[in-house]
């Protein structure tokens, strides 16, 4: 489960003791901010939101595979940039844990830190471990067990093709809002058992993608506090009515989840359906339409879909940053000394180009051993990435059927991405094609 969104109910804290205290002005020393005499680099800014292969390499070359780094408001934490690393702390639960109210900072975290969405502690899968995380993880690989999927890909081309229908006369569209992040939540809300089309539900996409990836002008505290009402009623719904959905399989599994615990657990797998997938599919849309190995050639053929999409998750994953993991004791990582109740980051992102597993500089994608699903007892539970896959593969692949002279209309320089240090996803796609009718 290492991409999906961590939530958090902001409003009560759950005694992880995040007050309204105001950061401290400067770290204490013996943190990560002071690591070695080095200066810690912020996680943010314009490089890295539109190159942050390079602010990896320049890491690298200072820190090594292990970085000093500054969260919002200046809170300190480790980076794990190398391959080796970020799969050493994944499968190590025992030294490198994800409940998060191990971590040493609390006291310097106000009550309005824009990630609490990502580490504030809640009843969820997410920070759960042990036996706790194998019995809720063992929950939600049976309820996603009983989708097939033929039936998933079915749905989603119905969905893909009442979307391509919305612009298809136009001759022009934007891709991301319109069709990448429309089409996974539509799945994501059909599996789950809620009616598709209503206006709470498209509410509810709105609040998802605030909660996850908070932009200016977006408060993504009340975004959560939304999303939890939904899904609150959602399982109140089942509760009464029970049907063949995710939700229903989850409510009537025989570890006897409660609806707190169901409520937030939903909330991860509506939340990992979504916006890693809607960002995977324009980032292989992107790919397709900017490289010319993926461009018809003489004999109508092309490299395929599947090719373009495991390239994404090596070179351009959905999520580049995962927080996290706290040390459960003084330990050494990447020649670091890492203290009892820090932060690690899992560099996804810079991991996956590691150039330790990468020689002479060069990415291949050929298999499928990159860290885009995460590792470990928290990584993504089967068969969510294969239901995933099935979700983006018939996006794309119904796209260039109905649209089959589709092209960018943009210069690909032009294409900027997201400001989010954690979600890799373009701002927008524009394309143009032929008209078709309906």
């Amino acid at each position: 489960m290492d991409h999906t969104v961590n939530a958090t109910d902001h409003g009560t804290g759950h005694g992880t003791g995040h007050g309204g205290t105001p950061p401290a002005a400067e770290p204490p020393p013996g943190c990560p901010a002071h690591a070695g005499g080095a200066a810690a680099v912020r996680l943010s800014g314009l490089e890295y939101q539109q190159t942050p292969s390079e602010l990896y390499r320049a890491l690298r070359r200072e820190h090594g595979p292990v970085a000093p780094v500054l969260l919002d408001g200046g809170i300190p934490a480790w980076l794990v940039l190398g391959y080796a690393e970020v799969t050493h702390v994944t499968a190590h639960d025992e030294l490198f844990a994800r409940d998060s109210r191990r971590w040493n900072q609390w006291p310097a975290i106000p009550a309005d830190w824009p990630l609490l969405p990502f580490v504030g502690h809640q009843p969820s899968v997410l920070f759960t471990e042990g036996a706790e995380h194998q019995r809720r993880a063992g929950v939600i690989t049976q309820a996603l067990e009983g989708l097939d999927q033929f039936e998933l890909a079915q749905w989603c081309r119905e969905i893909a093709d009442q979307l391509i229908d919305g612009f298809a006369g136009g001759g022009r569209a934007e891709l991301m809002s319109s069709y990448a992040h429309a089409l996974p939540m539509r799945a994501a809300v059909r599996m789950c058992g809620m009616p598709a089309g209503g206006d709470d539900t498209e509410d509810l996409v709105t609040d998802l993608r605030i909660s996850l990836d908070t932009q200016d002008g977006d408060d993504p505290v009340a975004a959560y506090v939304r999303v939890q009402e939904r899904i609150q009623r959602l399982v109140r719904e089942k509760r009464a009515a029970p049907g063949p959905d995710v939700t229903s399989r989850m409510l009537t599994h025989p570890a006897g989840l409660t609806d707190v615990e169901i409520v937030q657990d939903l909330i991860s797998v509506i939340a990992a359906a979504q916006q890693p997938t809607g960002n995977w599919i324009g980032n292989a849309l992107r790919l397709m339409l900017t490289d010319d190995r993926f461009a018809l050639n003489v004999s109508g053929g092309r490299l395929s879909v599947g090719q373009a999409l495991n390239e994404v998750l090596w070179l351009d994953t959905p999520t580049q940053n995962f927080i996290g993991r706290w040390a459960v004791r003084d330990t050494t990582l990447g020649g670091r000394r890492i203290r009892a109740g820090d932060c690690l980051v899992l560099g996804l992102a810079a991991a996956n180009t590691d150039p330790q597993i990468w020689p002479e500089g060069h990415v291949g994608a050929e298999n499928s051993a990159h860290l885009s699903f995460g590792n470990g007892e928290h990584r993504c539970p089967y068969p969510a990435p294969l239901l995933a896959d099935s979700v983006a593969r018939t996006a794309i692949e119904t796209l260039l059927e109905r649209l089959p002279d589709v092209v960018l209309a943009a210069e690909p320089e032009e294409l900027t991405w997201r400001p989010s240090i954690w979600m890799r996803g373009l701002t927008s796609l524009p394309v143009r094609f032929t008209p078709v009718t309906a």
